[in-house]
């Protein structure tokens, strides 16, 4: 018997799951690729809060789920016995002269009130040391709001967690009980086609693995690069945003440029070698936030997509609000996140 199928194994289809396996829902998850096959399989991981200033409801969503991260990441850790790499490690960017230190600092004020003294966003001098970026002004931006995960391990911690509460993950099976579609770029293409008009769409990312020992250090975020050290003794580069591809798969000379600009930004990767390259499709919708509610091609059914880029900061809270829908019929999604949003 089942309660509730997922289809689809990425980010959001493992958080709704176990969002609703915890709850003691029998759960199956349907994916042919298995878990964190397709964008979700990712390398690089990070938690990056968006800019506390201009508040709206994305912003406001994705703080709340940053915030429940901690736990939420430790307790699929117990149950599954598996790390997902999860830790709030903070972030340092470059501050590039006096007019953007006068815009950081303002932002900094609303950081105190906006992330309810739950983390800090500060303008901080630069010490120096090799895995400070290099700043113009002397000066970093420092946020404690901003985490890691590890990606791949995080989707298998995710699935052996369900298991763990009594679900089960597979490639193939009959979709049973009530319904959840989380099938990334697929099921935003086939709502594009069904509405004439784009829906959403998938952007190409490339990114890259080097070889190098950070792992208590902070992220960093310079010349629109996300440089963010792993547990593994790895460090992950990325990403591209390519809304024009010929193979989703392969990596190039775009990736090439990324690398160049970490090394320079960051003295101490300059020798460090490159160890893995990763290129994927991520779904992005076309209101550019998570297209969560009831789905609307199939009656009665559901639908959790257009993570893109924040897909696991936002899978906390993602998890949870679907949970409410699907088994409680409690609406608590944004109304800039339901499909309509996108049409």
């Amino acid at each position: 018997m089942v309660d509730v199928t997922v289809m689809g194994a990425g980010i959001f289809g493992l958080s709704v799951a176990y969002s609703c396996a915890r709850r003691g829902v029998r759960v199956q998850v349907i994916d042919p690729g298995g878990p964190g096959a397709g964008a979700s399989g990712g390398i690089v991981g990070a938690l990056a809060p968006h800019v506390p200033e201009h508040w709206n409801d994305k912003k406001a969503f994705q703080l709340d789920s940053l915030l429940l991260a901690d736990r939420w990441w430790s307790d699929i850790a117990q149950a599954s016995g598996r790390d997902p790499g999860y830790a709030r490690s903070g972030r340092l960017q470059p501050v590039a002269d006096d007019a953007a230190r006068v815009l950081a600092e303002a932002r900094g004020i609303g950081a105190r009130d906006l992330w309810r003294g739950q983390a800090d966003w500060q303008v901080v001098a630069s010490d120096g040391t090799e895995w400070t970026p290099l700043t113009p002004s002397g000066l970093l931006i420092r946020d404690t709001l901003s985490a890691r995960v590890h990606p791949r391990r995080a989707c298998d911690a995710l699935a052996a967690a369900i298991v763990a509460h009594g679900g089960r993950v597979g490639c193939a099976g009959e979709p049973l009980g009530a319904v959840v579609w989380a099938t990334g770029v697929a099921g935003l293409e086939e709502l594009t086609t069904a509405h004439s008009r784009q829906v959403g769409n998938g952007i190409k990312g490339q990114a890259a693995l080097l070889e190098y020992d950070a792992s208590d250090l902070p992220q960093i975020f310079v010349d629109g690069v996300h440089i963010v050290p792993h547990n593994d003794g790895t460090v992950a580069i990325g990403s591209t945003s390519e809304r024009d591809f010929d193979d989703p798969a392969s990596t190039d000379a775009q990736l090439d440029v990324v690398i160049s600009r970490a090394r320079n930004a960051v003295p101490a990767l300059r020798d460090a070698p490159v160890i893995a390259r990763w290129a994927g499709i991520r779904p992005r919708s076309r209101s550019r936030a998570p297209m969560l509610g009831v789905h609307p091609l199939r009656a009665d059914q559901f639908i959790a997509n257009g993570g893109f880029k924040i897909g696991f900061g936002m899978a906390p809270k993602v998890g949870e609000i679907m949970a409410d829908m699907v088994l409680d019929g409690v609406d608590r999604i944004p109304g800039g996140f339901r499909p309509e949003a996108s049409y």
